[in-house]
């Protein structure tokens, strides 16, 4: 799926600060992986301003690598898929539901993106994320286990096998919350592939659907060795490496206009509102 005429992985690597190897195996993949997490931020800019983001290759290229903006889910997972084809993994494309306060895994339909990443020689694959704009996110690429409890950048995740009825197998990411001392769902999926067509469709309705929280309200996330940095709407939430949390109100437009700046590495369009309500 990879078209080379529009994706740069020279840019892509000067991007997220990568100088390490170029091959196709699981240290590359960790590395590649953790640094384009602490590198690209994650918001919703163009959906709070009502319309759906390019997924063509050149277009991603030119907003998360080449502008001081990042994306949402489709947007980071379909140009990481793109560097690893050029690295010369095989990925496939997958679409999971979102049960992060959801009541059932059936409740929520199918509108996050995330990928397995196949590594040359490897006979299981990698379940690689690098567009989950949530605390419970990998930050590493974890391979496709169940049952086993996997640390990544100071997170622990796990993978579990939930109630379905379909004829394939459904896969359920947890998180570790410190706090509770305990496991919470992050989002389910099976390993049906999932093409371009299929996100475009996902990445309008999400972008596009006034009932969609990306299109009702200000999103960021900006990840580092020390935090995780959130505005949701007027919320700006730490949380630091030691579980300490610490969070204040978004005062006003020019408060939220200078976080994304100089916190986030987000420089928002001239003109549009960024809180709303």
């Amino acid at each position: 799926m990879l078209d080379s005429t529009q994706f740069d992985l020279d840019a892509y690597l000067r991007r997220i600060g990568w100088e390490g190897e170029r091959r196709a195996d699981a240290a590359t993949l960790r590395g590649v992986h953790l640094a384009h997490m602490r590198a690209i931020p994650f918001e919703n800019l163009d959906a709070l301003r009502g319309g759906a983001p390019s997924l063509d290759p050149a277009d991603l290229m030119a907003k998360l690598v080449h502008s001081r903006r990042g994306g949402y889910c489709y947007e980071h997972n379909t140009l990481f898929a793109c560097a690893l084809e050029a690295l010369g993994f095989r990925v496939t494309r997958l679409a999971a539901r979102v049960v992060v306060g959801a009541d059932t895994i059936a409740s929520r339909p199918r509108t996050h993106m995330t990928l397995l990443a196949h590594v040359p020689g490897e006979s299981r694959p990698y379940l690689a994320d690098v567009g989950f704009g949530a605390i419970g996110s990998i930050l590493e690429p974890m391979p496709l286990i169940a049952d086993v409890e996997f640390t990544g950048a100071g997170r622990r995740h796990r993978l579990v096998h939930a109630p379905h009825d379909g004829p394939l197998e459904m896969w359920l990411l947890q998180a570790h919350d410190q706090e509770k001392d305990d496991w919470t769902g992050q989002y389910a999926f099976t390993l049906e592939p999932f093409e371009k067509p299929d996100y475009d469709v996902i990445n309008w309705h999400i972008a596009t659907n006034p009932r969609s929280p990306f299109a009702q309200r200000l999103y960021a996330q900006h990840i580092s060795a020390a935090r995780h940095l959130l505005i949701d709407g007027r919320l700006l939430t730490q949380t630091r490496t030691d579980g300490t949390v610490t969070e204040r109100e978004v005062t006003d437009e020019a408060d939220a206009r200078r976080l994304l700046e100089e916190e986030f590495g987000i420089t928002a369009p001239e003109g549009m509102t960024l809180l709303t309500g």
